[in-house]
C-alpha cells in the first residue's frame, strides 16, 4: 500500500514537473513571438500632409545590430520599408543607402526613387504636403530604405562610445539584412540587390562582397543575392583627377588653360607639390571659372543645401571643396527654382509631433532630425575597384549610371575604372531610349555590368531625371536591355 502511494506520488510529480516544463516552452515561444513582433516593424497606413490612405504598403522599424563592446557599438537602424507595388512574392528586394555618409535615407525615399514626394508649392509654415510619385522604382521592386550609419536620420547608437568607419557601416549593413530577412521570412527566396548612390559606391561594393562570403560561409538566412546598382558613384577617390578634362568638355573653361593645366599637373589635381607653382596657378584659375557653378549640376543654379554636407565627402577633395561656397549658420530658404529648396520641407514635416507618431520613431531617441549628420568618420576603405573585380569574377550583375552634368563625381571618372576592369564589350555604346527620345548612352560589359549615362542630370541622377531613370531602373531590373 505504501509503496502504491509512494509510486502515485513520485508519478504526480513528474506530471507537474512536465506541465511546468510545458509551460516554461510555451512560455518562451510566445516571448520569442512578441520579440519578433516587437522589432518586426509596424505598418504605416496614414502619413500626415498626405490625402487618404496610403496606395501602397509602408512598414516603418528598427533592427539592432553591433555589439557594445565590439564592432564599434551597438545600436538600432531605423528603416523604411516599401513593398513592391507589382508583385511583392515575386519581384526582386533592394536595400538602399544614401551616401553621406551620414545622410538619411529619407533622401532617397523622398527625393529619388520612392513613391511618395513633397508637393512644390510655396511655403506658407504648415505641414507640407505629399503627392505620389508615378516613377517609384517601387513599381517593380521592394526597397529597404535604411539610415546608416548609426546615428543617421532616425537610428541610434545605445553606447556613448560608438565608433564610426567603412568597415563597421559594412558589418552593421550586412547584420540588418540578416536579421530584417529573419523577421520577413516571406521575402527569404526572392532575388535581393544592394543600392544606392555618391559616397555609397565605396562600402555598397564591399557589403555584397560581405553578403557573398557570409552565404558561402553558410550564414543563415542565406540570402539570394544578385547584384547591386550605383549612381555616380566615389570609388576610387581620383575622381577630381578627371574634372578639368569635364569642364573642358562642357565648355567651362578654355583650350588654353585645358593645355596649360594637363602640362603643368600632369594629369595630377589632388596631390599637388606646393612648390609647383604653375599647377597651382592654373587650379585657382579652373576654381575661379567654376565657383559660381552648381556642384551637383552644373545647369542647375547654385543654391543653399539645407544641410552641411557630411565632412567625409568634402575632406577627401582638396580641389571640388573650393566650388563649394560656405554654408551659413543660419540657412535661409533658396527661391523655389532651387532643387533644394524642398529639402527644407524634410524638416518641417519630420519635425512635426504627428509625423513621427505616424512613423513609430521612438521618442527621446534623436534630439533634431538631419538630413545629412556631420559626425566624425573614420575612411577605412581607400578604393572600391578591388571588390568590383573580385563581385565580377562571382558574376553579380550590376548596373552603374552616371548623370553627365556632375562634376562632383564625372562620368568620365567611372568610365575609367569601369575600363580598367578590362572585361570585353557584348553590347557598344549606344543610345538608349525614353518616350521615344534619348535618354542617355549605355554600354554592356561580359562581368554582366551595364554602365550608363542620363541626358541632362546631375549627381543624384533620378531627382534631376524621374522619368528616364525609371526607365533604365525598370528595364534592367527585369533583365532586359536599356
Amino acid at each position: 500500500m505504501l509503496s502504491t502511494l509512494s509510486t502515485n506520488t513520485k508519478m504526480q510529480r513528474q506530471e507537474g514537473q512536465k506541465s511546468r516544463m510545458e509551460i516554461l516552452v510555451v512560455a518562451l515561444i510566445l516571448l520569442q513571438t512578441c520579440s519578433q513582433v516587437a522589432t518586426a516593424g509596424t505598418h504605416v497606413e496614414y502619413l500626415p500632409g498626405f490625402e487618404g490612405p496610403l496606395p501602397f504598403h509602408l512598414e516603418t522599424g528598427y533592427v539592432g545590430v553591433g555589439d557594445s563592446a565590439a564592432e564599434g557599438g551597438a545600436g538600432e537602424v531605423f528603416y523604411y520599408f516599401i513593398e513592391s507595388e507589382n508583385n511583392p512574392k515575386e519581384d526582386p528586394l533592394m536595400l538602399w543607402l544614401t551616401g553621406g555618409p551620414g545622410c538619411s535615407s529619407f533622401t532617397g525615399l523622398v527625393f529619388e526613387i520612392g513613391p511618395i514626394a513633397f508637393k512644390v508649392e510655396k511655403y506658407n509654415g504648415s505641414l507640407p504636403n505629399l503627392v505620389l510619385r508615378p516613377q517609384a522604382w517601387t513599381k517593380a521592386c521592394s526597397i529597404i530604405f535604411v539610415d546608416l550609419p548609426l546615428n543617421s536620420g532616425f537610428s541610434y547608437a545605445n553606447t556613448p562610445h560608438l565608433q564610426r568607419n567603412d568597415w563597421i557601416l559594412i558589418k552593421h549593413a550586412h547584420q540588418f539584412l540578416r536579421k530584417w530577412l529573419i523577421d520577413h521570412p516571406k521575402f527569404r527566396t526572392n532575388q535581393v540587390y544592394i543600392g544606392g548612390d555618391s559616397y555609397s559606391g565605396l562600402p555598397i561594393p564591399a557589403i555584397v562582397q560581405e553578403i557573398s562570403n557570409g552565404n558561402e560561409e553558410g550564414i543563415q538566412p542565406w540570402i539570394n543575392l544578385q547584384g547591386y546598382v550605383l549612381g555616380n558613384p566615389d570609388t576610387t577617390l581620383e575622381e577630381e583627377n578627371y574634372l578639368p578634362t569635364f569642364a573642358h568638355g562642357m565648355a567651362l573653361i578654355s583650350d588654353e588653360l585645358y593645355m596649360s593645366l594637363q602640362q603643368n599637373c600632369k594629369g595630377n589635381y589632388i596631390k599637388i607639390d606646393p612648390e609647383n607653382k604653375l599647377c597651382l596657378r592654373d587650379l585657382n584659375s579652373l576654381h575661379k571659372l567654376m565657383s559660381g557653378l552648381n556642384l551637383f549640376h552644373i545647369l542647375e543654379p547654385k543654391c543653399e543645401l539645407a544641410s552641411p554636407r557630411p565632412h567625409g565627402f568634402w575632406s577627401r577633395r582638396s580641389l571640388i571643396n573650393k566650388f563649394r561656397r560656405p554654408l551659413s549658420s543660419r540657412l535661409a530658404r533658396p527661391p523655389m527654382n532651387c532643387k533644394s529648396y524642398v529639402y527644407f520641407f524634410s524638416y518641417d514635416w519630420l519635425a512635426d509631433d504627428k509625423v513621427q507618431e505616424a512613423l513609430n520613431i521612438r521618442k527621446g531617441t534623436i534630439r533634431n532630425w538631419q538630413r545629412c549628420n556631420n559626425f566624425n568618420y573614420n575612411f577605412t576603405i581607400s578604393s572600391a575597384f578591388p571588390y568590383h573585380v573580385n563581385l565580377s569574377q562571382k558574376g553579380y550583375r550590376s548596373l552603374i549610371y552616371s548623370g553627365d552634368h556632375d562634376p562632383a563625381v564625372p562620368f568620365l571618372s567611372t568610365q575609367a575604372w569601369i575600363r580598367d576592369l578590362n572585361y570585353s564589350i557584348v553590347d557598344d555604346w549606344r543610345p538608349w531610349l525614353a518616350n521615344g527620345q534619348v535618354a542617355g548612352y549605355t554600354r554592356r560589359y561580359s562581368n554582366q555590368m551595364t554602365f550608363a549615362t542620363v541626358k541632362g542630370a546631375g549627381h543624384m541622377a533620378p531627382e534631376y531625371k524621374p522619368e528616364e531613370c525609371f526607365e533604365m531602373f525598370i528595364r534592367w531590373i527585369s533583365k532586359k536591355p536599356l
